[in-house]
């Protein structure tokens, strides 16, 4: 009874010993390939590798090349020997390669991608793990679909029977590796030929090995998401839970997501999940990523809480998220901000370049005056009148005011000017004025028909008499605004003012009813329309009661210059010269 259990054990090694020898896969003796026509087979999307023969230069890599009707040679798309592509119907063809042996003869080679349905016994891309330091079996996909005549197993573009290795074939057509090492993490071939309709064709199909180590050195661990974190969702919309966790490469690996009842971690459900992506980062690690689908997510989801378990043979790591609401951003109000901001701007930017010469005017008038620039003035103001002959009694009135002179009360005067407010009175200011300003208020005054010497040329006394003067006076009428030497003062002034922050330019209105009236011709240049609108002004309120005067005068004082030119300042000159 014993002895057939003896024998047993003593044939079993020397079986297992048999295989496991040095370049077990002898060159097989079967069917005669023909070596420059050769005819090769795929199945569409697995990975396929053009065969490559010896080569007398080892530096120069076989290339195939597509030929068709039309071509010669190696024209059309050319693919390298031992390069791995996924392979597709474009690629079924025929190719063609200049052999470095046999005298340079040409190589042929026929290429047919199969559709996966139409393979006998389907099945997917193969793909194996094993344990390096130990045995491993590879199996060959379809051995068993159709009739083999031989076998031939590769990894990568070398030959397993030129590989200084101890492995076996199986009779499955297996191949059997004695001892697995690290750098066996390839894609391995298995080439089956099959003969149909008198043709010896190759049947090329992949294997993808990963070398994982004997056993796993500590429990997974979760990268994503954070634990007791929240995700935020959208009601009404489908949601994804996506977990990714590193493992120590090994066979048993698991990732699970669960929902769990108000938070009750004891009342769990597993979730509806897709396939679990893996990605081999490297030889002892691997990442994993699995997502749970929420179908549509309602207010009920965000009461449960959410949890992703990952195990293997050390332990396991879990970590648990919550969802809530998203608050969602009103379309109108998210474009609309942006927009209303941008037109504002634009806006802005119109109004700035449309009105920036009366922005320069108004900023000059009312904020930069006084600034000096140190050049010496010799005149406090400059006034600017269309003059007309005054009457006999407003003749009599300014030599009573100029008698009282600079002392008289300015309550006096008023009073005595009052007289002045009749329809007359509305032409008159420009002899009035000027008795007030030099014989009252002490002011020095420039007076084109006074102080400017006759025969000079006209534009250029006007000129230098305004850069000379603190500032320029203008009366303005119907008849001033016909006045083509009285509209030149003004925009000589206006220009003036532009172009530097001393002077000071006040307009004043005898009669703006009437002026408004009036279209002057030639037409007002624009600088002075323009000018006219925003430029400090006062109406001479001729013909009203004397507290309207009064406040007329009282403005006018204010607006006047607060320093008087000195006295030192007036030399003789072509301008004051009589």
């Amino acid at each position: 009874m014993q002895t057939p259990y003896i024998l047993g054990f003593l044939i079993f090694p020397i079986f297992l010993e048999g295989c496991c020898v040095r370049n077990r896969q002898a060159k097989r003796t079967g069917l005669q390939l023909d070596t420059l026509h050769r005819h090769y087979r795929a199945v569409e999307g697995e990975i396929f590798m053009m065969p490559c023969t010896a080569s007398v230069n080892q530096h120069s890599p076989m290339v195939w090349s597509r030929t068709g009707e039309g071509r010669e040679g190696n024209e059309g798309t050319s693919i390298a020997c031992g390069m791995q592509f996924r392979a597709e119907a474009k690629h079924s063809g025929k190719y063609t390669c200049r052999s470095l042996l046999s005298s340079g003869s040409w190589l042929f080679l026929s290429l047919q991608v199969v559709e996966r349905n139409s393979v006998r016994c389907q099945q997917e891309e193969s793909s194996v793990k094993l344990t390096v330091y130990i045995g491993g079996h590879i199996p060959c996909p379809g051995f068993n679909c159709s009739n083999n005549t031989d076998i031939i197993w590769y990894k990568g573009n070398e030959a397993m029977s030129e590989q200084y290795r101890e492995f076996c074939l199986k009779r499955n057509g297996g191949l059997y590796l004695c001892k697995v090492k690290e750098y066996d993490t390839e894609v391995f071939f298995c080439d089956r030929q099959i003969i149909e309709q008198g043709v010896i064709w190759t049947f090329r199909r992949a294997v993808n090995v990963i070398a994982i180590p004997e056993k796993a050195s500590y429990s997974p661990r979760i990268t994503y998401p954070q634990s007791n974190t929240t995700e935020e969702v959208e009601l009404g919309q489908s949601h994804n839970l996506k977990c990714k966790v590193y493992f120590p490469v090994e066979r048993k690996l698991l990732v699970q997501w669960y929902m769990n009842h108000g938070g009750n971690m004891e009342n769990m459900t597993p979730l509806h999940m897709e396939s679990p992506q893996q990605v081999d980062v490297k030889f002892t690690e691997s990442e994993v990523i699995r997502s749970a689908i929420i179908e549509e997510v309602t207010p009920q989801h965000l009461k449960h809480t959410y949890t992703c378990i990952a195990n293997n043979t050390v332990g396991n790591s879990s970590v648990t998220i919550r969802l809530k609401e998203k608050v969602k951003v009103k379309w109108p109000s998210l474009v609309g901000y942006p927009i209303v901001s941008l037109l504002l701007v634009a806006g802005l930017g119109i109004v700035l370049h449309v009105k920036w010469l009366e922005i320069q005017l108004i900023y000059r008038s009312h904020f930069q005056y006084g600034k000096h620039d140190g050049d010496e003035k010799e005149f406090d103001v400059f006034l600017s009148y269309v003059w007309s002959p005054p009457s006999a009694e407003v003749e009599g009135l300014l030599t009573l005011f100029s008698k009282k002179g600079p002392d008289t009360d300015m309550e006096a005067c008023l009073s005595s000017m009052d007289q002045l407010n009749t329809e007359e009175g509305k032409s008159r200011l420009e002899a009035l004025l000027p008795q007030v300003l030099e014989d009252q208020w002490g002011y020095r005054l420039c007076l084109l028909e006074r102080d400017v010497l006759p025969g000079g040329a006209y534009t250029d006394d006007v000129v230098v008499s305004i850069q000379r003067s603190q500032m320029l006076i203008c009366l303005l009428s119907a008849d001033y605004l016909s006045n083509s030497n009285a509209v030149f003062v003004l925009e000589s002034g206006v220009q003036a003012l532009l172009q530097t922050s001393t002077l000071k330019l006040q307009l004043i209105w005898t009669s703006r009813a009437s002026a408004s009236l009036t279209q002057p011709d030639p037409p007002l240049p624009t600088l002075v329309q323009r000018a006219l609108r925003v430029l400090p002004s006062l109406d001479w309120t001729s013909g009203k009661p004397a507290k309207a005067t009064s406040s007329f005068w009282k403005s006018l004082r204010k607006a006047m210059p607060d320093q008087r030119v000195k006295p030192a300042s007036f030399h003789p000159g072509p301008m004051n010269r009589l």
